[in-house]
């Protein structure tokens, strides 16, 4: 854990796109051998975004980016930093946020991709803090985006009930010590490497080799049970850890967005912290695990529906492949 910064980065504005294809339970039940009950009691996910024919990680990222900027009140031409969070690129050179830039219109900006898989969102939240904090930028534009449904095995009931598509933007601007990010921590254990994995279509297993064909390997493979107990316990941890270093308890929180994974993971993650229904914030039923998008897209829909508003005390916590967590508390 790091000092706080004595100028950190305040969330200046927010976007969100979906996709307008919505996937049910009910239609996945005519693709594969599942059912809306089995899917609904063990996720919580009724139904997920897939992007169109001709959509792709670009058209995503485009529309949310966008919209956080107008959110913002900048121009395009202001920011100076921008960081796309994704695990599902748009294709692997160059670099995804390098494609979409010029549609972006971001011109001036600096840009990169990060790869954290459903951390994605926190861990760039915390490398643009540190850009802001040092003077090295000013305006960053965060992306969290993803094309899961590109990389989903459709035979395989196990995963492909879980993800959707989807894209959440913020744009990040300097803040002084005790607004914006207040706290922020992340980690890594590559031990667990495995639980959450694409074996195929990188330089080990290339993704036109005979190997990657056959055994489906450029698809997300997960083992979810044993993924279950990590995450439980990886969040709860991390998310304790913040509380402890900020000097907060879950009492002065006023919403907890963690990673819309798994509605029994999110319960049980509350649980161990002792925050009850009304403080822990869910839309995993109507989107899905879209992965880095996940917490962006539901702070949208926090503030649609009235339970965030400036001024609030958030915590945002995720965990995803790698293993990766990590949790920031803001001061929205």
């Amino acid at each position: 854990m790091h000092d706080s910064f004595p100028t950190t980065a305040r969330i200046a504005g927010l976007g969100c796109y979906l996709p307008e294809r919505v996937l049910s339970n009910h239609d996945l039940e005519r693709m594969v051998d599942t059912s809306d009950e089995w899917i609904t009691t063990r996720t919580g996910i009724k139904e997920r975004h897939v992007v169109a024919d001709d959509e792709g990680l670009v058209e995503l990222v485009e529309r949310a980016g966008h919209d956080a900027m107008a959110d913002a009140g900048v121009e395009p031409g202001d920011v100076d930093l921008f960081i796309l969070a994704t695990a599902t690129v748009e294709q692997p050179i160059p670099a995804s946020s390098a494609i979409v830039q010029p549609r972006l219109g971001v011109t001036n900006a600096a840009c990169f991709d990060l790869s954290a898989a459903c951390s994605g969102f926190v861990y760039a939240l915390n490398v643009a803090r540190q850009f802001i904090a040092t003077g090295e930028a000013k305006t960053v534009l965060v992306v969290g985006a993803e094309c899961l449904t590109r990389y989903t095995n459709w035979t395989d009931r196990a995963t492909c009930v879980l993800f959707g598509d989807g894209a959440g933007a913020v744009v990040l601007e300097p803040a002084e010590a005790g607004d914006g990010i207040l706290q922020i921590d992340w980690e890594t254990d590559g031990s667990y490497a495995d639980l959450i994995s694409m074996p195929g279509g990188g330089c080990r297993v290339p993704p036109h080799s005979r190997e990657a064909i056959d055994q489906g390997l450029p698809f997300i493979q997960m083992r979810g049970n044993e993924t279950f107990k990590v995450a439980v316990r990886a969040l709860a941890d991390i998310s304790q850890r913040v509380l402890d270093s900020a000097g907060v308890t879950v009492d002065d929180i006023d919403l907890f967005i963690p990673h819309q994974a798994n509605i029994r993971i999110i319960n049980a993650v509350g649980s161990r912290l002792g925050l009850n229904g009304d403080k822990v914030f869910t839309n995993v039923d109507r989107v899905g695990n879209t992965s880095a998008a996940s917490i962006p897209l539901a702070m949208c829909d926090a503030i649609e529906q009235g339970r965030m508003k400036r001024g609030d005390l958030v915590l945002l916590t995720a965990f995803g492949g790698g293993l990766t967590c990590g949790s920031a508390l803001v001061r929205y």
